[in-house]
C-alpha cells in the first residue's frame, strides 16, 4: 500500500474515534443526574436505526 492510502486510512479512523469519543462525552453530559436519560437515548438511537434500515429496504 502507498503512505498516502496508510494516511487516509489512520485519518478516517482518528475522525471516528473523535466522533464516538464526543458522542459519549455528550450521553454523559445528558445522564449526568439520572440513569433515565441514557436509556432514553438509546431507545431513540434504536428506533432511528430501525426506521433507517426499513426505508432503505433491508430486513430488520
Amino acid at each position: 500500500m502507498t503512505r498516502e492510502l496508510i494516511d487516509q486510512k489512520e485519518r478516517k479512523m482518528l475522525e471516528t474515534i473523535a466522533v464516538i469519543l464526543i458522542v459519549l462525552w455528550l450521553l454523559g453530559l445528558v445522564t449526568s443526574y439520572t440513569m433515565g436519560g441514557l436509556i432514553h437515548g438509546l431507545l431513540v438511537i434504536a428506533i432511528v436505526v430501525i426506521l433507517i434500515r426499513v426505508i432503505q429496504g433491508r430486513r430488520i
